[in-house]
This record gives C-alpha cells, structure tokens and sequence, in this order.
C-alpha cells in the first residue's frame, strides 16, 4: 500500500480524523462554519493522496489537492472557480509554485495539525511511515523545500513541538490573508533564512 493512501486510510490525513480538526480551526480563526459546501472542502481537500508514493514530491504529493478541487468545482462552481481554488490552494506550497494566494482553507489546514495532539498525530505517522519524510525534508541545508523551516531532529516529539511553533506563527502571521513571504517552493532560492528560520 502506497503512503498516499495510508496517510488517508490512517495516517496524518486520516479521512475521519483531520477534517474534523480543520472544522475546528475554521470555527477557531473565522467561526462555526456553517455553510455546507465548507465541510465537503474539509472532507476532501486531502483525498488527492490516495495512490501517491510519496507526501511532499513535486511530481506527486505536491499536487494532491487537484483532486479535491475538481470535486469542489464540479460540484459548486457553477459559475466562476472560487471553490476549485478554494481547494487547490490549501496548500501554500503549490499556491507559491504557481504564483497564488493561498486560501483560507490553507490557513484552516495548517492550524489544524497544531490542534491535533501529539499523543495522536505521532502514532498516525509512524505507523503509516509519514514521519521518515516529514523529518527528513526539515533538515536545515538538506535542499528540500521544507528546509527552511529548520525544525528540531532531536526527537520525533522535539520534531513535532518545533513544527507546531512554527505553523503556529505562520497561522497568526497569515490568518488575515498577509502575503506569504515565509514558504519556498525551493531551498535552493537562499542558503540564509532569517534568525526566525522564515524565508524574506
């Protein structure tokens, strides 16, 4: 089984466990999300997974929110495409890639992890193998794009509590919609973050 599909099945982006978390986070940065059509793009914003061998590949993991978003589009885009890229740019990485604006969803994603309890979230990715990727793509100077995060590699625990610090930062910093001047699509943009480990 691929670790696209684990990650849905039981993983980080387990089907019945993380949308409710990204409900949460919505509720906690813009209120109670009552309009329905919020909670399918909760639901399937992270189906795109499934099938993938790897979580974060440019060729692959990356581009996982195109399946939710062409759910989204074909079934409340009518008109226009604010739910496709509702979906799509959920993930601040592609949305930097092709030159977007994240979206709220994105915001809602992130804050979602951080309200996701450590007693939780790290048996999820061990188990689905998640957290070999996750920790090796946050090495500082490892020429990934999740490099200039920086986080701690003491310990898987130590690895989480530093990736909760710092989502949380980027959440207060772009919950408003503030350009994202922190993501790279690329380490290899600037072998010197700032002393905050974020990207100018």
């Amino acid at each position: 089984m691929r670790i696209g599909t684990k990650s849905v099945l039981f993983g980080a982006h387990c089907f019945f466990l993380h949308p409710w978390f990204v409900a949460w986070a919505w509720w906690k940065l813009y209120s109670f999300p009552w309009d329905p059509r919020l909670w399918v793009a909760f639901f399937v914003h992270d189906l795109g997974y499934w099938g993938m061998q790897n979580m974060d590949g440019d060729d692959e993991g990356e581009l996982h929110p195109y399946f939710g978003a062409i759910i989204m589009r074909n079934l409340f885009d009518r008109t226009g495409s604010y739910w496709f890229k509702f979906t799509l740019y959920h993930s601040r990485f592609l949305a930097k890639k092709l030159n977007e604006q994240f979206s709220p969803l994105c915001v809602a994603d992130k804050l979602a992890i951080c309200l996701t309890p450590a007693w939780l979230y790290l048996p999820l990715v061990n188990l689905t193998g998640e957290i070999k990727e996750y920790m090796a793509t946050s090495i500082q100077h490892s020429n990934t794009k999740h490099a200039f995060m920086n986080l701690d590699q003491t310990s898987q625990k130590l690895w989480h509590t530093s990736m909760v610090k710092y989502l949380l930062s980027w959440v207060e910093e772009h919950k408003e919609g503030k350009q994202d001047n922190w993501t790279s699509i690329s380490s290899k943009k600037d072998p010197n973050p700032s002393v905050n480990g974020v990207w100018q």
